[in-house]
């Protein structure tokens, strides 16, 4: 046994024995006791303090507070101060974390399924990925987490990725060769090679550099990370193709749900679902304000307007993954009509 596999093991003893000593999860007579222990629970989100993912955590705790007369309190850690993405998941997985939100792309490692969220013009536009998500199939989806120790709360908004680079990208033939960025999986590979274009798969802080430096030309985000990380200063052209649209997730660790009374699981639930609209309305006004910015800021913004040659380039891929997602991608596909 290793030493970060013995300190998270530790971390969980920890937590769990300082959370629900005294609480008495569903029991009756520790509910009965008048002076109940608050029951302080750690959410951990990568993104800073006023991004809409972080913000919509915060609504989530500020509702979780108020409908349990302070009884339950959610602490928001942002920019990863409980530690990177895959460390937190892990310590949620165990217990040590209560909460965090994540993308459903890493999700995918747990829960096969959300991987087909990775695959490029699956959904039509934003209307048609919040159908998908808020209709029974997408509900599944979220519980289907609980098998790997995970309870799925809520969606949140991802936006969607598109292309830029620090050359001129305004067609399907402007794609061919150029050196992307992408996020270190299969599918992202399979959608550069479909394209034309060359997978540069790296770390995300070393995108700027890379694209100051020539190592890529290109990297593909949503408008506000496209801002927010400085890319747009050295990778002036934006290509609004919307490829993919990979929701969040505020997941709870099932070690720490299982712990609650029903009233408690109900109640959280209840919160994490009644925080996307805050999230969703904050999501668009930053998405939008990115967006004016980066104009201002010189950058050449292009829509494409036929997204018909793009779907016909990864229709062999989308083919190629059939075998792993056929049946969700059918769901999806049901959520257009």
């Amino acid at each position: 046994m290793n030493k970060r596999t013995i300190a998270i093991l530790v971390a969980v003893l920890f937590v769990l024995t300082g959370i629900f000593a005294g609480c008495g999860g569903g029991d009756k007579k520790a509910a009965d006791k008048p002076a109940q222990q608050q029951l302080v629970l750690k959410l951990g989100e990568t993104h800073p303090p006023d991004y809409p993912t972080t913000l919509g955590d915060k609504k989530f705790a500020e509702l979780v507070t108020e409908r349990s007369k302070g009884r339950i309190k959610v602490e928001v850690y942002p920019s990863s101060q409980l530690g990177e993405e895959k460390a937190v998941i892990e310590q949620v997985q165990l217990g040590a974390i209560a909460f965090t939100r994540v993308s459903s792309g890493p999700m995918a490692e747990f829960y096969k399924p959300m991987g087909v969220f990775s695959l490029p013009y699956i959904f039509n536009n934003g209307d048609h990925m919040w159908k998908f998500l808020n209709g029974p199939d997408g509900q599944k989806m979220l519980d289907g987490l609980q098998g790997s120790k995970f309870v799925g709360l809520c969606y949140f908004d991802p936006g969607a990725r598109s292309f830029y680079s620090t050359k001129p990208i305004k067609s399907l033939e402007d794609m061919k060769g150029l050196k992307i960025r992408v996020i270190q999986n299969k599918i992202n590979m399979d959608l550069m090679q479909a394209l034309g274009a060359s997978a540069t798969p790296m770390p995300y802080g070393q995108v700027f550099s890379s694209l100051q430096t020539g190592v890529i030309d290109g990297a593909e985000n949503n408008f506000p990370s496209y801002l927010t990380a400085n890319h747009y200063q050295v990778a002036k052209y934006y290509l609004v193709d919307t490829h993919q649209r990979v929701p969040e997730v505020l997941v709870m660790s099932k070690v720490v749900w299982d712990k609650l009374s029903a009233e408690d699981k109900k109640l959280i639930k209840q919160a994490a679902v009644d925080s996307v609209k805050t999230q969703r309305e904050l999501w668009a006004k930053f998405e939008k304000e990115a967006e004016a910015k980066v104009k201002a800021a010189g950058c050449t913004v292009t829509e494409v307007k036929d997204l018909k040659p793009w779907q016909e380039a990864v229709k062999p891929m989308i083919q190629k993954y059939r075998a792993d997602y056929g049946e969700v991608l059918d769901d999806i596909a049901k959520a257009a009509k």
